[in-house]
């Protein structure tokens, strides 16, 4: 009857002694309120949970009649469970039944099956009965299936590989080592990876990803003209050059750190975002960047990192947002109990809390101070326990430790054999690349949450802390593979794989870059209130700038420091302000926007909706796409201008044009 059945003794006096102990009647067993109510005796919102003439409900019962014993300190308690097997292929529609053996303290191991739950963490790709059956779906895929008793868990994977053979082909190209285990996992799952992709949907793509910003007719022109053999690499060099790199990644990791001015001062945030912006335009290697953060001190306006201090005011608020971003770890949850589907313990988050706890912010002659002083205590309050400072999975700092303890945990963090770190990281830009992270979502690291190919995880993080956390050289490397470069068009084997990297994946575009890119196809720039003239949607730093495209497209508030604050499900009001919007319709019709000029520039109807196609596709229509787009320019005479508006109008209400692909 137990939430998650990690505290014992709160359990029993829940069940025993609370409600004057209404709960339990010794006396008469079959009389108790916690036998009646889950056995559906007498109806409750939780429904049935134990049904009559089980070997479950006899035992409830008997521990009543026997006058609700506690048990003492010498009983044995569970250490750890097990699952076997640990992992299978499964064919589709194939079973397996799991079995759960509990390892208790005094050495036996029992058969607990009966009594764990079970649960899939791919529904679509196997799912598992109350009593452990797991059974494969039809589509090729992993699944991690939980297995939980007693507070601890266990992990069985399942892989379904495709049916069927693969039609002869030439292999695909391995242009560095991401796609070697790339390759090794699809053959597991039987697939073959999608062709190449063009040089027109390339130089899109990484322009979209590294700047936020869509190629100009004249740049698709000379790179497409571009006869050089590493082109590709060479146009990724010049793009992590440009200002509007640090402006796509600055705003993104201005989100995960929240720049929030509804915590922080017009002034505050702006220092904070010019912190984060700065770093990342000189390239300073991320481990750099987290431990500045987590060891600032001193006054406020000389140090912008301080200002995470006071984004997240509460010493475990900070330890819970610290562990979310830079260790893909949440742990918050476990303030109050232990985590339901990790290992971690109130006490593992007061250990975090505690490096936390000496950071205050004090009023000086100079400005206000961050310090990190004294020894406050920090004690887990269910409990009333002192819980020392202790990194997640690692040695408590030593009890006569003295002074600022955020060092000792930053350089815990940066450590090559950090856990978490570099996996995070790298995930993290696997995720913004690739369209989908190794891990999902990619701030939930845990054992019941594994890797779809830990062994490309392992070799991306393991190569992040060689090249010394340096980002553009690992964003250089994930472009240059195959993997990246691959074309979102399915083949007769990959057509529902969006686990394994098989095809490139459609990704709507972000708010702000896809609002650029409709005031760069239409040449008329926003004014953004309280920002000045000429600024791009990527570079204005506040969140809180009103502005109802942004907002309907998914821009955070920056309330939280998880990923999935960015929204980018597609609703109607998107569709209908894309399709209705007088303020697109302004910039669509501008008598100075770019559809005017080019129609003011050239008579050629051909050369006309060329020029569209490259500012909206960056790619040349095909002969069935030009022709059709001739004939719409030249069905209203004298309205020819008009004709190129809807043209432009159509192109930009496009999943081409809306989707990075």
């Amino acid at each position: 009857m137990s939430v998650f059945g990690f505290d014992p003794a709160a359990d029993y006096r829940a069940i025993v002694k609370e409600g004057k102990g209404r709960r339990v009647t010794p006396a008469a067993p079959e009389l108790s309120l916690i036998l009646r109510k889950p056995s559906g005796d007498i109806s409750h919102r939780g429904g049935v949970r134990l049904h009559a003439d089980t070997p479950e409900l006899a035992t409830f019962r008997a521990w009543i009649a026997a006058g609700t014993p506690f048990g003492t300190t010498n009983d044995a308690r569970v250490t750890g469970i097990g699952l076997a097997p640990t992992e299978r292929i499964l064919s589709a529609d194939g079973t397996q039944q799991l079995r759960v053996l509990a390892t208790y303290s005094d050495g036996r191991k029992v058969d607990v099956t009966r009594l764990a739950q079970f649960q899939s963490n791919q529904e679509l790709f196997a799912s598992v009965s109350e009593d452990g059956l797991v059974t494969a779906g039809t589509l090729p895929g992993q699944a991690a299936v939980m297995a939980r008793f007693m507070g601890e868990v266990a992990v069985f994977l399942a892989l379904i590989p495709r049916e069927g053979k693969i039609a002869p082909h030439s292999p695909a190209p391995q242009l560095n080592f991401i796609d070697g285990l790339v390759d090794a996992k699809l053959r597991k799952l039987n697939l073959r990876p999608s062709e190449l992709c063009t040089d027109t949907e390339f130089l899109r793509r990484a322009s979209l990803d590294l700047i936020g910003t869509l190629p100009t007719p004249a740049e698709t022109r000379k790179f497409l003209n571009d006869p050089r053999p590493d082109k590709r690499a060479r146009l990724v060099d010049a793009l992590l050059e440009r200002p509007e790199y640090a402006d796509l990644w600055a705003l993104k990791w201005s989100d995960l750190l929240r720049v929030d001015r509804q915590k922080l001062s017009h002034k505050e945030a702006y220092l904070y975002y010019r912190w984060i912006r700065g770093l990342l335009a000189a390239n300073r290697p991320f481990d750099q960047l987290a431990r500045e953060l987590l060891t600032s001190e001193g006054p406020v306006d000389e140090a912008g990192a301080s200002y995470f201090y006071k984004v997240a005011s509460k010493p475990g608020e900070m330890a819970s947002m610290f562990s979310q971003v830079f260790l893909g770890v949440r742990i918050a949850c476990a303030e109050c109990h232990h985590h339901p589907h990790d290992r971690w313990s109130q006490n593992d988050y007061y250990g975090m809390t505690a490096f936390f706890q000496q950071v205050s912010f004090r009023k000086g002659a100079a400005g206000e101070v961050l310090l990190a002083e004294g020894n406050p205590a920090t004690r887990n309050p269910r409990t009333g326990e002192l819980v020392p400072p202790q990194p997640l999975g690692a040695d408590a700092l030593d009890a006569k430790f003295e002074g600022d303890r955020r060092p000792a945990l930053a350089s815990w963090l940066t450590a090559p054999g950090n856990p978490w770190f570099a996996r995070t990281l790298v995930n993290r830009l696997v995720a913004h690349f690739f369209g989908r992270g190794l891990i999902e979502p990619v701030d939930d690291a845990r054992l019941t949450n594994p890797a779809s190919n830990p062994e490309l995880l392992d070799a991306l993080a393991k190569y992040a802390v060689e090249n010394k956390f340096d980002l553009k050289q690992i964003i250089r490397t994930l472009t240059a593979s195959r993997t990246y470069q691959l074309s979102a068009t399915p083949n007769e084997t990959n057509e529902f794989d969006e686990q394994n990297y098989s095809r490139a994946l459609f990704r709507r575009l972000p708010a702000e870059v896809l609002f650029d890119a409709v005031c760069q196809i239409t040449g008329v720039p926003e004014k953004f209130d309280g920002v000045p003239a000429g600024y791009r949607a990527t570079q204005v730093w506040d969140s809180d700038v009103k502005h109802y495209f942004l907002k309907i497209f998914g821009r955070p508030l920056r309330t939280s420091p998880c990923e999935c604050e960015r929204q980018s499900d597609a609703s109607v009001a998107q569709v209908l302000h894309l399709l209705n919007s007088p303020e697109i319709h302004g910039k669509l019709t501008h008598d100075a926007g770019a559809v005017a000029r080019l129609v003011a520039a050239s008579r050629d109807d051909e050369k006309l909706a060329d020029e569209l196609y490259l500012t909206c596709f960056s790619r040349l229509p095909s002969a069935a796409e030009r022709k059709a787009a001739i004939a719409h320019l030249q069905t209203s005479a004298g309205q020819r201008r008009e004709s190129a508006e809807d043209l432009a109008w159509s192109l930009m209400n496009s999943l081409e044009f809306i989707f990075n692909h």
